[in-house]
């Protein structure tokens, strides 16, 4: 509770200005009034989900991305009725706003004179408050519009300074010995949806989670595969995955949509483009697209598989299009075998999306050699509760959320031990999941395993501070994302 120093002075300027020029401050105040309405709205939307303020020079696309979200997750025709009922709400209340401000400003009389001494009494004695800082008076309305202009500069200049950053020039990498150390082998990068740091270190997620990587790192090992792992900050939370992966690619810190529409217009080369030119045929298998994906041009990718080239004939699992264990089976079916007949190696970059949002139905491994078409999967895909009966329940959320985490991470171990001779896996997650399963305040960190048959390529990685095994170090360094692909590069090129 508190007092708001501006509204009083609202008040007074409402009765004091005639005419007129009182129509005109009223416009204004309803537009600011409706400005600020629109703003906290956003803002509930952008910290539930992405744990920050609204930034309206850089999130209006997320307008887009959320409707699509909203639409796909109730139907186009309950959130188009949920929109028009939002849109009308906030009509209403600026309604009445200019409704009551005008029968204010009409007022006559002794009424009128009341009004501006009262209002008078009031502004003077919440400025006498808020010098002496006595009571709990502010002009946070004030600071809360400045803070949100100096956001948007602040954004502006950052921009300014990124396209520098981009116009100094491409970095020179090129060479017959790029990539030397790994030549002959599969390079695999795979990005868990929602694999955050606290998926291992927060006691409630730690006992599942730290027993699953030491499965997957025994049943490796039993293959004759060498692991090592650290900690990464990635440059997004709770969504907007694409952002994780421009950065890890291009080496640059990519943390919101601008400066990724800015680098898919640029030269500089993404990873996936220089194993390209070395030799490797690059892949994209990103099971989550299922719209035309232009920024597939940026990256260089010799193919790109999408949800509609897998070959997934099975029923989806709400939003995710696909479990991960037949987007895995998908690529060596699809990328891996095709480039080995014809005699080449591939660089690929996957993107596994069990453990996204609503995390229900939660899938469970079956045999590989029982996948076929998918349509396997059917009973688990229609199993359990929906999204609305799960989410009703934050605990229940937070449990199957861990489940699809240990989902994957056994998906993947079982994987590597099968079919991952003679191939590199960067294995990492593109970001924490919301603040409804983290808390608040929770680190940005996620965690990057190396795993290799090549124990000596490992010991490369420990050497730079990887923790030996699946789990890293929990007083491990974060280092920046985009720190990975400079590093990844010197390991990968040299012994």
């Amino acid at each position: 509770m508190r007092l708001p120093l501006e509204w009083p002075l609202l008040c007074l300027m409402l009765l004091l200005v005639p005419g007129w020029m009182g129509r005109v401050v009223r416009a204004i105040v309803a537009v600011v009034v409706f400005l600020l309405l629109a703003l906290k709205i956003a803002d509930l939307g952008t910290q539930t989900a992405f744990q920050r303020p609204f930034n309206p020079y850089l999130d209006s696309r997320l307008m887009g991305d959320g409707w699509n979200v909203l639409s796909g997750s109730i139907g186009a025709g309950t959130a188009f009725i949920l929109g028009c009922v939002v849109l009308f709400g906030v009509a209403l209340v600026i309604w009445l706003f200019w409704r009551s401000a005008r029968e204010m400003a009409a007022t006559e009389g002794r009424a009128r004179r009341r009004l501006i001494g009262a209002f008078a009494v009031l502004a003077a004695f919440a400025g006498g408050s808020l010098a002496m800082g006595s009571l709990r008076t502010d002009a946070g309305v004030v600071r809360y519009l400045v803070a949100r202009i100096d956001l948007v500069i602040r954004s502006a200049v950052d921009m300014q300074a990124f396209e520098k950053v981009l116009d100094a020039g491409v970095e020179p990498l090129s060479g017959d010995g790029l990539f030397g150390r790994v030549r002959g082998r599969d390079i695999v990068v795979i990005f868990v949806e929602s694999y955050g740091r606290s998926a291992i270190e927060d006691p409630r997620y730690a006992p599942l989670i730290q027993s699953r990587l030491a499965a997957v790192e025994k049943a490796i090992g039993d293959a004759g595969l060498f692991s090592a792992s650290t900690w990464v900050t990635s440059p997004t939370v709770g969504g907007l995955s694409w952002l994780a992966h421009g950065t890890l690619m291009s080496g640059l810190w990519i943390d919101n949509q601008a400066r990724y529409d800015r680098l898919m217009m640029s030269r500089q080369p993404s990873l996936n483009r220089l194993f390209s030119e070395a030799g490797w045929q690059s892949v994209a298998i990103m099971p989550a697209i299922t719209m035309a994906w232009p920024e597939a041009a940026y990256y260089g990718y010799d193919r790109v598989l999408a949800a509609a080239d897998l070959g997934y004939r099975g029923k989806p699992f709400n939003w995710i299009t696909m479990p991960d264990q037949y987007t895995l089976a998908a690529f060596e079916r699809l990328a891996r075998q095709p480039a080995r007949a014809a005699g080449k190696n591939v660089m690929a970059e996957i993107a596994l999306i069990s453990s996204h949002a609503p995390w229900t139905p939660v899938a469970h491994l079956i045999d590989w050699d029982a996948i076929g078409d998918g349509t396997v999967f059917d009973a688990q895909a229609t199993s359990g509760d929906p999204p609305s009966v799960v989410w009703a329940d934050p605990e229940r959320v937070r449990r199957q959320y861990i489940e699809t985490i240990d989902y994957s991470l056994q998906t993947l171990g079982s994987y590597m031990a099968r079919f991952g001779s003679d191939t590199v896996f960067v294995i990492l997650g593109d970001h924490q999941p919301a603040s409804i399963v983290t808390g608040p305040n929770a680190s940005r960190a996620v965690p990057v395993h190396v795993i290799s048959g090549d124990a000596d390529f490992i010991r490369g990685f420990e050497a730079e501070g990887f923790a030996a095994g699946m789990t890293p170090r929990l007083d491990g360094v974060e280092r920046p994302m985009q720190d990975i692909r400079p590093l990844l590069i010197k390991r990968f090129t040299r012994d």
